[in-house]
């Protein structure tokens, strides 16, 4: 249950504290005083839209912070734990809310920075708002079916969850199969261009690197005799001994270099000893190069059907590159064209044989909605018939015993949508004898209110919420069945915290605990507090809201009475 609420500089409302008990709290005070901004706060709590406009003049931000107290199993914890909250000392869970005049709001859960998503997380577990604005919305087909399936219960919710998955595969599957049919030709030309130009790739074959190394390649052998020549020479000019025919190494001059050093590592003189380890290692690095030039000289031998060759294959490479490779990418540019292509032609896909795949796929998910669509429907219409009763008991209730709700399920399985195969409606039978017809069509404004507030009591029922919050939801009711509405109320709140903000003193008698919205004024500032009223005070208020006046003996009287009564009817 919601322990505590301490709402500041919102809208009239300086600063307030609300102690609250489980049961039922009853809301009043006079009309502008700040009753609503209550319930704004903790709309704000929950996660709401934080508007600055509701920061109360002359504050530059607006603060609401609420004390949960939840049994350890409340789901409401795992959420906690998912975004670090703490529980305080007394192992409640502090929820807190700000909002400054430039719009910048931040929230705090078990004292951890939280976006304020997380809170309205939270609000799907821990509370429930019903209000005039819910009455509205429940005269549309569209939220009767919604209130249907939310009566309905948790295991039917889940098959709604499964359905709405199997609905978006099926339409997703359906849309992507029309792209591709009604695209088959254009699809095909690009396939058959991507397949052209892999079947030509795959001819000429080209690897890694290649067109760099034949290039080379080519040159070389292009100028074969000059640059064996100039390789010998270099060889000749180390070596200090023409080489042989053939290109045989004459190691005896490059010998003589190794031998010249001995002498000179082997001096008493340290400084000719570091000459003569210069002396070798030179004579080491002569000999490789000398060693490669020959070499070289043995492989540069003029061949003139290799090059042919290599040039032939360098133009066809080239031919490829051109159109298929980025500039200057060369082969490795083909080769990354037609791993592309091989992938695009997996997407591009529009053989006979995929688009049949396709057609059976998107047939099994349809044939999926079909059977998830019956089962929902079905749980429809039981749920229907327990909703139906559930809410002629509390009209009953309400002064309205001829009353009946009946749900109409109209069934078009061959036009799933979002939701389901079922519309919706509920229709109403005031009274006996007269024709069931929509809600809005039916109803007077009393009668209205009454058929709202049983439906709403009905769903409230079926929540697992621990706060309930109506706000007003007994307008253009008196008499008797104001009494029925607080009698029905407080039999809610049996099983959850119910708050209720309310004109009625009807209604108000029947709360375990009354909260008293206050305003004051000096001619400049207006200003809200909360209080709450017990015996002679309590008595009082309920004065005023019968006779516009705290100590009319009448009014007085019959509020004393209205407790009594109240009392006796729980």
């Amino acid at each position: 249950m919601l322990r505590e609420l301490r709402i500041e500089q919102l809208g009239v409302i300086a600063e307030a504290r609300l102690d609250l008990g489980r049961g039922l709290t009853v809301l009043t005070g006079e009309t502008g005083a700040g009753k609503t901004m209550v319930v704004t706060g903790l709309a704000l709590l929950f996660g709401g839209r934080g508007d600055p406009g509701r920061i109360r003049s002359g504050a530059n931000r607006l603060s609401v912070e609420g004390r949960l107290d939840l049994p350890p199993e409340h789901p409401a914890w795992d959420i906690a734990r998912r975004a670090g909250a703490e529980p305080d000392e007394d192992g409640t869970l502090i929820v807190s809310r700000t909002v400054n005049s430039e719009g910048r709001s931040r929230a705090h859960l078990g004292g951890r920075s939280v976006p304020i998503g997380v809170l309205a997380e939270l609000a799907e577990v821990a509370w429930a708002l019903h209000g005039q604005a819910d009455q509205l919305r429940l005269r549309r087909p569209k939220e009767q079916r919604a209130a249907l399936d939310r009566f309905a219960g948790g295991g039917h919710g889940r098959l709604l969850v499964d359905y709405r998955a199997a609905y978006a595969r099926w339409r997703d599957l359906d849309d992507r199969l029309a792209v591709k049919s009604a695209r088959t030709q254009e699809l095909a030309r690009t396939s058959e261009v991507l397949r052209s130009g892999l079947a030509e790739i795959a001819a000429v074959d080209p690897r890694p690197g290649e067109l760099q190394e034949l290039s080379t390649l080519a040159v070389r052998l292009a100028d074969a005799e000059a640059l064996g020549t100039a390789a010998k020479q270099a060889y000749d000019a180390l070596s200090g001994d023409p080489m042989a025919d053939g290109g045989t190494v004459q190691a005896d001059g490059l010998s003589a270099l190794a031998r010249a050093a001995l002498p000179l590592e082997r001096a008493s003189d340290e400084s000719l000893r570091v000459l003569g380890g210069r002396v070798t290692e030179l004579s080491y690095t002569v000999t490789d190069i000398a060693a490669e030039l020959a070499r070289y000289v043995q492989d540069a031998v003029a061949d003139p059907g290799r090059l042919a060759e290599i040039q032939e294959r360098i133009s066809v490479l080239q031919t490829v590159i051109r159109r298929f490779a980025a500039p200057g990418s060369g082969s490795d540019g083909v080769l990354a064209w037609a791993r592309e292509a091989q992938q695009q032609l997996l997407d591009l896909d529009v053989s006979d044989d995929a688009l049949a795949t396709l057609r059976e796929q998107r047939d099994a998910a349809r044939r999926a909605v079909g059977e998830l669509g019956g089962q929902i429907s079905n749980g429809r219409r039981a749920a229907g018939r327990r909703f139906s009763a559930s809410v002629q008991t509390e009209l009953g209730a309400l002064a309205m015993p001829e009353a009946r709700i009946e749900i109409e399920i109209d069934t078009d399985s061959d036009a799933p949508g979002p939701d389901g195969i079922d519309e919706v409606t509920l229709l109403l039978v005031p009274h006996a004898g007269s024709e069931a017809a929509p809600l809005h069509r039916t109803a007077s404004g009393g009668e209205l209110s009454r058929v709202m507030l049983a439906i709403e009591v009905v769903l409230a029922g079926s929540d697992p919420m621990p706060l309930m919050v109506f706000d007003e939801v007994d307008a253009g009711v008196g008499g008797q069945a104001a009494v029925q509405i607080g009698r029905r109320l407080a039999a809610l709140a049996d099983h959850h915290q119910v708050l209720v903000v309310t004109h009625l003193p009807q209604v108000a008698a029947h709360g375990g605990a009354h909260l008293v919205v206050d305003k004051t004024s000096d001619g400049t500032i207006t200003a809200s507090g909360i209080r709450q009223v017990s015996d002679n005070e309590r008595v009082q208020e309920l004065s005023r809201m019968l006779a516009g006046l705290p100590d009319s003996e009448t009014g007085l009287a019959h509020a004393a009475e209205l407790l009594a009564t109240a009392a006796d009817l729980a």
